[in-house]
């Protein structure tokens, strides 16, 4: 065989190893990409947001909430899908711990997905609310039971907490306070509404009058000496008229900053987006304080490729988003709800010189 033929055709067997190679070597790694984004003020057949109860505005313009596509716990790269996404300007390789860590599994992850997404919800209702000066009660509430618990039987999840011995509980951190107050073994008494009775109130939008006293044997905790009874204390919310958002396929706590500004502009006369194309990001707690996020370089890209010309930024993300803005998409720098409503109404005017601006470092 000649010398020529003979090196091509080992140089093809040698890329036909490496390609197969690369084909069926798993690695450790995940993809992240950049996934849909959904105008959160569309009034379609099926709306995000719902309001009803309360006198509603016409919008106009979009606010679109962002997502990033993950390829799944159990879905396990190979090589030659590690170096793709490496070499793809629009994905991000990482090791597969960074996105399931503990070896949490893709149903875990669902779940936990499942529960920021309604927590999220529940902020960015309080949120918006609280920033158009629309009182939003809240109560103390039993979250969760532990099985096996001093608690069991006796506490239930959507009890509202009013005191412990006696003293009343605001937050959920007082109840923590109170507890540990007493020695593994003491008892604690705890003044509660039953979640039956609290959900009849608010049901009725009435202030719930029935309650109940209920001693309960402290246990010792097993990180340490201190006394636990097992529960998890949360905090619900009495809302003044309906407020229901939906969005499915969507989990986690990112979008919101969105949904809150979203409600802002439907609870509001005037037209908030001045007609713009508006997406965005950052995840929001009960005060209106707009919080980091993962992934902003993915979301970045769908919200250009979705045609937003300004982007809210969460000012612990402005960093690595402006090193790496996709061009035409200008990035405005959120601390807190009341920011991105004032930077929004700066647009609006057009003085887009007045809008915070994200920076490098």
């Amino acid at each position: 065989m000649p010398r020529r033929t003979a090196t091509m055709l080992a140089s093809t067997l040698a890329l036909i190893a490496l390609l197969c190679a690369g084909v069926f070597i798993k690695v450790p790694y995940a993809e992240m990409s950049p996934g849909p984004t959904v105008n959160v003020l569309g009034d379609g057949a099926d709306p995000v947001l719902r309001i009803s109860g309360h006198q509603t505005y016409p919008t106009s313009g979009h606010l679109n909430m962002t997502t990033v596509r993950v390829t799944g716990a159990d879905y396990q790269m190979n090589f030659a899908e590690a170096l793709w996404g490496w070499l793809a300007h629009d994905s991000v390789v990482v090791p597969h711990e960074t996105l399931y860590p503990d070896g949490k599994t893709e149903q875990q992850s669902t779940q936990e997905n499942a529960e920021e997404f309604s927590q999220s919800q529940e902020s960015a209702k309080v949120a918006a609310l609280r920033e158009l000066k629309i009182p939003v009660a809240s109560r103390v509430v039993v979250s969760s039971v532990q099985k096996d618990s001093a608690a069991e039987g006796k506490l239930h999840a959507g009890d509202v907490v009013k005191a412990v011995d006696g003293t009343p509980v605001t937050q959920p951190g007082d109840v923590v306070k109170l507890v540990t107050r007493h020695r593994p073994g003491q008892s604690v008494e705890f003044t509660v509404v039953p979640a039956k009775d609290a959900a009849e109130a608010e049901k009725a939008r009435r202030e719930p009058v029935t309650t109940e006293k209920l001693k309960l044997t402290t246990r010792k905790s097993p990180e340490g000496d201190r006394a636990m009874v097992g529960i998890q204390a949360g905090t619900d919310h009495t809302f003044p008229f309906t407020v229901d958002i939906k969005l499915a396929d969507v989990g986690g706590p990112s979008a919101g900053l969105m949904f809150s500004l979203g409600l802002v502009d439907k609870l509001t006369e005037g037209d908030l987006t001045g007609g713009r194309f508006i997406a965005g990001t950052g995840t929001i707690d009960d005060t209106g304080k707009v919080g980091p996020i993962g992934g902003i370089r993915m979301k970045l890209v769908g919200a250009r490729n979705a045609g937003a010309r300004y982007f809210m930024t969460p000012a612990d993300n402005c960093a690595a988003a402006a090193s790496d803005t996709p061009e035409g998409l200008k990035l405005i720098k959120v601390d807190t709800l009341h920011d991105a409503v004032r930077s929004l109404e700066k647009l609006r005017a057009g003085d887009t010189a007045a809008l915070p601006a994200c920076k490098t470092s």
